[in-house]
């Protein structure tokens, strides 16, 4: 396969590197992807094939800061059922990304997920041949939000589908994973009933240096989106607060947004943000455009700058 298709971008930012790397692209409904939007708009910026299915990315980016190797997002992961695979068309190429792109598991000191949306954080663990599953980077501590876990343990019926726990409960019991509670705004502690576990529960937002988190509602109730900055750039990896550059317009939210209000707001102020920051914004599921800096356009709308 081209190296080009699995590795989808490479920059410096700062002192540190950063690099898109792809579990391929997969296939989900159109109208659940722009939500009350109607197809006779967003066809016009992305088309459908005969199933109402749009093709969107699997976008992880890995951080090298020079003292650590930080990966954010993890994919589909290869643990799914055939039916899933040929429902969603998944292609599951993220290992062999990362090795096009020079990144061995083992180096990865920190794994990062915005949400535990199956597509998210796929790979956080891998399947091996002889039915066992264990975390694919053997050296990481990996961290996800506590009020994602809690949600996710609630598997209710409007989104359990999406909280698939072979994708985090192996790193849990590896002792691999810290739950972030941004602030203790959600008092969440070590053995808390609500995490259904006892995993490490920490108040601080700091991955490592160069690397931090912070709370995005509406997608999910605890979504983070993920903050590198070095030599006074910023980067800013949204999760599905913003999925794609299709999604750029603050109302274009998804049927999948469980607060779309919220996230209507939130978008707005992240845009404003972002703008007059000049980030480097990461969006988790375009393909073509993985990353992008942002401007507003003639009509006021926010653009990616050419």
């Amino acid at each position: 396969m081209d190296a080009a298709e699995l590795v989808r971008g490479r920059k410096q930012l700062g002192k540190f590197e950063l690099v898109v790397c792809s579990d391929g692209e997969f296939k989900l409904d159109g109208g659940a992807m722009f939500g009350v939007v109607p197809k006779v708009l967003w066809e016009k910026r992305i088309a459908a094939d005969a199933k109402n299915q749009i093709a969107l990315g699997l976008n992880s980016v890995v951080v090298r800061t020079g003292n650590a190797v930080v990966v954010i997002e993890t994919g589909v992961g290869n643990k799914h059922s055939q039916k899933m695979r040929e429902i969603f068309e998944l292609k599951q190429r993220l290992l062999l990304s990362y090795e096009a792109a020079g990144v061995r598991l083992e180096e990865v000191t920190h794994v990062v997920n915005t949400h535990l949306h199956f597509d998210h954080c796929g790979w956080n663990t891998r399947l091996l041949e002889d039915g066992s599953v264990v975390p694919t980077f053997p050296n990481a501590k990996y961290f996800a939000a506590a009020g994602e876990l809690a949600h996710g343990r609630l598997q209710l019926d409007r989104d359990k589908v999406s909280y698939l726990s072979p994708n985090y409960d192996p790193v849990i019991a590896a002792g691999q994973m810290t739950v972030i509670d941004p602030g203790g705004a959600g008092g969440f502690v070590q053995g808390d009933v609500r995490l259904g576990c006892d995993v490490p529960v920490t108040t601080e937002v700091e991955i490592c240096e160069g690397v931090w988190v912070e709370p995005f509602a509406g997608h999910t109730p605890s979504m983070l989106g993920v903050h590198v900055e070095s030599g006074g750039e910023r980067a800013l990896y949204i999760g599905d607060l913003m999925p794609t550059t299709r999604h750029l317009d603050p109302t274009w939210v998804m049927g999948y947004d469980l607060d779309p209000l919220t996230c209507i707001e939130n978008r707005k102020k992240f845009l404003e943000r972002a703008i007059a920051g000049d980030w480097l914004v990461m969006f988790p599921h375009d393909h073509e455009v993985p990353w992008g800096r942002l401007a507003w356009g003639e009509k006021g709308k926010p653009v990616v700058r050419a």
